[in-house]
């Protein structure tokens, strides 16, 4: 996988991290998008580099369409074509739909959803051009079943496997695959500010009995970035424990 590049959206923590990492185990240069946390992003930097990899940070709103564009664009000149995207930026304005606010809505669908449109968008020539490359989307469990008082993030989520899924019947007569992977609830910072009692409520609801870790989905984007996953597209691999089955 060597002289390969991946660009990891919120890159440089919790899951994004352990992506970030190990594709750059795997041999590919990094591209690490960041949005707030520049002391993170640098940290996931210097981990990447430990791997003899060409690696960089890149701070971008990729709900921004004109900032993603200038990123893509910077991103290709220092690294060169890019081989793999990987949108995971994310956030949650959790809140029953009576309670939410329109710009808690609004700022969640822009970041989830349209920050990988705008990403793929300007990607996407470079995959044409190359005839080839992977877009692995993350979605959620959520975006599949629903989740109380995540109205924003459900309906970003399961947009986001709607745009998989078009993207790859687009990309693939190209030899182009697009695939999500959905996550289960993993362990992460948000996780860890739950009493263990939440924890065990939780685990009671996932077949397997136990959190995930950011490594689990690492590990579903690896495999889904590697030749062994050349013939797999518009596919949804949920990484969750069973809780989604």
């Amino acid at each position: 996988m060597n002289n390969k590049t991946a660009v990891i959206t919120g890159g440089s923590r919790g899951i994004g991290r352990a992506i970030t990492l190990k594709l750059a185990q795997a041999g590919f240069n990094v591209a690490i998008i960041y949005s707030g946390n520049e002391a993170a992003a640098r940290e996931t930097l210097s981990l990447a580099q430990e791997f003899g990899i060409c690696a960089n940070i890149y701070k971008c709103d990729v709900s921004d369409f004109n900032a993603s564009k200038e990123t893509v664009n910077a991103i290709s000149k220092e690294l060169g074509k890019i081989d793999i995207l990987v949108n995971n930026a994310g956030i949650t304005r959790d809140g029953l739909v009576f309670t939410m606010k329109e710009a808690d809505y609004d700022a969640v669908l822009d970041v989830n959803l349209k920050g990988a449109f705008n990403m793929i968008k300007h990607c996407y020539l470079n995959f044409i051009k190359n005839k080839s490359g992977r877009i692995i989307n993350i979605s959620s469990v959520s975006g599949l079943m629903g989740n109380a008082g995540q109205a924003n993030y459900s309906a970003s989520k399961a947009g986001l496997i709607g745009l998989t899924k078009a993207v790859a019947k687009e990309l693939a007569p190209k030899g182009i695959c697009c695939n999500a992977v959905a996550p289960g609830y993993i362990s992460t910072e948000m996780t860890a500010a739950l009493t263990e009692e939440q924890k065990k409520s939780i685990a009671q609801t996932i077949p397997m009995g136990v959190l995930g870790e950011a490594e689990d989905i690492a590990n579903a984007v690896a495999f889904l970035a590697s030749d062994g996953a050349r013939y797999i597209t518009g596919e949804v691999i949920r990484v969750d424990g069973g809780m989604a089955m």
